[in-house]
């Protein structure tokens, strides 16, 4: 968290939270409500900056943004990371900018989304890199991507290499 963000939590501890007004959509936008009561996207890229260098979760779960003295409670329309690949397409970052050193597992979710488990916690792949990221996996057994894919459609646990590292595919 931000220097300024932890001596403010020293000097105003009792703040209270805040729930409803912030929200990660599925495509690791920030959004924010507004007068009318519906969700808009943060386009300040300082304020996304500051919202992502201060997001954390509490001891419950819960996943919040810690504003100065102020928590701020998100609500996540899936998960609490939205994976993406690096401009170079080589490595993958979180929608706050934070870089994604060890997937260890993929896990196909029943809507054709893939949930990547990584150091940060589970996330979602951003669903327009979809097609790119499958064409960097590699299965150890000489199978395409495709294949792969299929066998674990039929329940089968498999195995695949992305940039070298192993990821368990489920």
């Amino acid at each position: 968290m931000d220097a300024i963000v932890l001596r403010s939590m020293l000097k105003w501890p009792d703040v209270p939270a805040v729930y409803g007004w912030l929200k990660l959509d599925r495509r690791g936008s920030w959004m924010i409500k507004n007068v009318s009561g519906r969700f808009e996207r943060i386009a300040n890229p300082a304020v996304r900056d500051f919202i992502g260098r201060n997001y954390a979760a509490d001891a419950q779960g819960r996943w919040y943004f810690q504003n100065g003295p102020q928590r701020v409670f998100v609500s996540l329309d899936y998960t609490p990371w939205v994976y993406r690949l690096d401009d170079a397409g080589e490595g993958l970052l979180a929608h706050t900018g934070a870089v994604v050193r060890s997937p260890v597992a993929m896990l196909v979710a029943a809507a054709g989304a893939l949930l990547l488990e990584a150091e940060m916690g589970i996330g979602v792949l951003l669903d327009r890199d979809l097609p790119a990221f499958v064409e960097r996996l590699a299965d150890p057994q000489g199978r395409t991507p495709e294949r792969l894919l299929e066998d674990v459609a039929r329940g089968e646990e498999a195995r695949a290499l992305l940039r070298g590292v192993s990821i368990r595919v489920t």
